[in-house]
């Protein structure tokens, strides 16, 4: 076995350590989930007004509960340390999977995500490192089982079906475009697919608040009750799209400089080309909805879904399903 092929196989017994340490964190982070303490269905603006003495005394409540989970007992309580356990090994299989994206590179000595197993082993990594990051700044155990779990679900289709052996690229791809361009997609993908998750969340919290504002329960309720307020999962939907947004839109511009490099020509309404720009112009259209039409809610959610969507075909459908310059999946 030469010192190519050992790196290879190194990078595939680091993926399925990832796997396994991805495994314990979704168990660790549906356990907290379970855990959690529901909160009142009802919106803050139907809810009646409080004090001043109430509002102080749910501030400290609702700090002390953010900062141990619970009562002040000197302990922590199931679900927080569930959580605890989830976020650490988060971190532990994104450190093994992105060392395993590492060698998948130097096994092949190039950027390692020239078809669709290796994009998909490196969007995974894209999607937990982004997650992990989100985390520092805030406490996001409730979003866990939601994120590790598509990240599972990826590094098992490249693992299985989509699996490559690590090869040479082709020749169209031998460019730094691959580096810059891809990454920047990668990157988008990672975004996009977390921001498509709070935003069915949010359509979970906002039609369990509305059904209860009614007087009226809702079949999902045991779910809508450990998640954040759907005013505050919206705000954070849009932020994400909103600063992914223009990282697209040069994902995009770089693939045309890249493709006259590649093919005499910067647009050429190959599939892939036309559903990259499919999926900008959805994307587009929610950004616009909500900055001048003023939507927001359920509206603005089924456009940004709809937008995901388009990225998913492009990402899985076009490259499998359709014949173009750009099918690149090797399987």
């Amino acid at each position: 076995m030469t010192v190519n092929e050992t790196l290879a196989t190194y990078s595939n017994y680091l993926v399925y350590g990832a796997m396994a340490a991805y495994t314990v964190a979704m168990i660790a982070f549906a356990v907290s989930f379970a855990s959690m303490r529901g909160r009142d269905l009802v919106p803050a603006s139907s809810a009646p007004a409080a004090t001043d003495a109430e509002a102080g005394s749910v501030a400290v409540a609702t700090k002390v509960a953010t900062m141990v989970g619970g009562p002040d007992d000197g302990s922590l309580p199931p679900g927080r340390r569930a959580g605890n356990i989830g976020m650490s090994t988060t971190w532990l299989g994104t450190l093994l999977l992105g060392a395993a994206v590492l060698l998948r590179g130097l096994s092949v000595e190039r950027a390692p995500w020239g078809n669709m197993c290796e994009f998909s082993m490196t969007s995974a990594f894209a999607i937990a490192l982004t997650f992990c990051v989100m985390s520092l700044k805030r406490d996001l155990r409730w979003l866990g089982v939601f994120v590790v779990t598509p990240v599972l679900l990826i590094l098992g289709a490249a693992m299985t079906f989509l699996y490559t052996e690590a090869a040479q690229l082709v020749p169209a791809l031998k460019s730094y475009w691959l580096v810059i361009h891809v990454s920047a997609a990668m990157i988008c993908g990672a975004a996009f697919c977390i921001g498509a998750t709070v935003t069915l969340l949010f359509l979970v919290a906002d039609a369990s608040e509305r059904r209860h504002a009614a007087g009226r329960p809702h079949r999902l309720d045991w779910l809508a009750r450990r998640l954040p307020e759907s005013a505050r999962l919206d705000a954070m939907a849009y932020r994400i799209h909103a600063f992914m947004f223009p990282l697209w839109t040069f994902a995009i511009v770089a693939g045309a400089i890249w493709a006259e490099n590649a093919w005499g020509r910067y647009w050429g309404w190959d599939p892939k080309e036309t559903w990259a720009f499919i999926t900008w112009v959805a994307y587009a259209a929610y950004l616009h909805a909500r900055a001048t039409v003023g939507w927001k809610g359920r509206k603005a959610a089924a456009i940004a879904l709809v937008a995901f969507g388009c990225f998913v075909f492009n990402y899985v459908g076009v490259n499998i399903l359709i014949t173009g310059l750009h099918s690149y999946a090797g399987v």
